[in-house]
């Protein structure tokens, strides 16, 4: 009997926390910490695919791409070569630590990643208004004085009021390009890591070859593709909180349990969510819903143990 399929979409607070310094020792501990929790699914007869966000790590990569250029004339690379970059090496992370973890409880499973290619559409409208944040915290203040030494870049203030980021471009996602090896590495027994980033953005020419292009996907929303075009069972977003809120923060904040989809899309019609934080998370998982007749499953990754955690969005 064939097992289920899962996709598991770590969110920025798996390998990286907005207070540190990134060093390797902290994201590996937090990847550790993580993973750990995904045996809960194999328990229960998953195939795991996971993907991962990168948010943080791109937009160092691109600091030093900027800081190599300013003092040896480095050629700096384009922002589809940062992603690449950084789905390598947080894939890299990921299958080490996960490879570490079935050692340590004598599970036999191989993992591998994916460096994975996500078509868009060049003419997609978030081109002339760039909203996905990326890179480190600010101040007003230095963001100001950036965006005068570069005006290419735009900054926006954080929605929970953790500093100002640089956003780019996040067109839609249309098509995840190596959807077949993943599903066929799943089917066969193996934890593929895959779309890390939200994948590489790319789109095809007027000689159907691929171009990369200056973007950064949403990773929930191509964790929600991916999900679909691998016939997923069941879409799992982990994040730092265990259920999704209503009027979140708030004296009269409410916690959300099981949801119909319906129910979802009118609470994201109305504003309830934000576009910087669990908007993109509910719009996925509302895709996911609506094109597979499965479930998403939104809740922080020690939560996991318990079946009927987190909230859970259904048709």
């Amino acid at each position: 009997m064939k097992n289920k399929i899962a996709v598991v979409a770590f969110g920025g607070n798996a390998m990286l926390r907005g207070n540190e310094l990134g060093t390797i020792q902290q994201q590996e501990k937090h990847t550790y910490d993580t993973c750990i929790n995904l045996l809960k699914l194999l328990e229960y007869n998953y195939d795991i695919v996971i993907t991962h966000g990168n948010g943080p790590q791109v937009g160092n990569i691109m600091l030093r791409n900027d800081a190599g250029y300013k003092e040896y004339k480095i050629p700096q690379m384009p922002l589809d070569i940062c992603v690449a970059d950084s789905q390598g090496g947080i894939g890299y992370m990921i299958e080490r630590q996960m490879k570490n973890i079935l050692t340590e409880y004598k599970i036999k499973k191989n993992v591998v990643t994916i460096v994975t290619q996500v078509i868009v559409d060049i003419n997609d409208p978030a081109f002339e208004k760039p909203t996905k944040p990326i890179g480190a915290f600010y101040l007003k203040e230095e963001a100001e004085l950036l965006t005068k030494s570069n005006k290419n870049l735009v900054f926006a203030e954080d929605p929970r009021k953790r500093g100002w980021r640089r956003v780019v471009a996040s067109p839609r996602p249309l098509e995840i390009v190596n959807k077949k090896i993943i599903k066929d590495l799943t089917t066969l027994g193996n934890i593929v890591i895959a779309s890390g980033g939200g994948g590489v953005p790319v789109y095809r020419d007027e000689n159907n070859f691929l171009r990369g292009i200056e973007a950064v996907i949403d990773k929930d929303l191509a964790s929600a593709k991916l999900a679909i075009e691998i016939g997923a069972n069941a879409f799992y977003i982990l994040t730092d909180v265990p259920k999704v809120y209503l009027n979140f923060q708030k004296p009269n904040q409410k916690e959300l349990d099981k949801i119909k989809v319906a129910e979802a899309e009118k609470y994201y019609e109305q504003g309830e969510f934000t576009s910087g934080s669990m908007g993109p998370k509910i719009l996925a998982a509302i895709n996911f819903v609506k094109e597979s007749g499965k479930e998403t499953i939104i809740t922080e990754s020690t939560q996991l143990s318990n079946p009927d955690c987190g909230t859970r969005i259904i048709p």
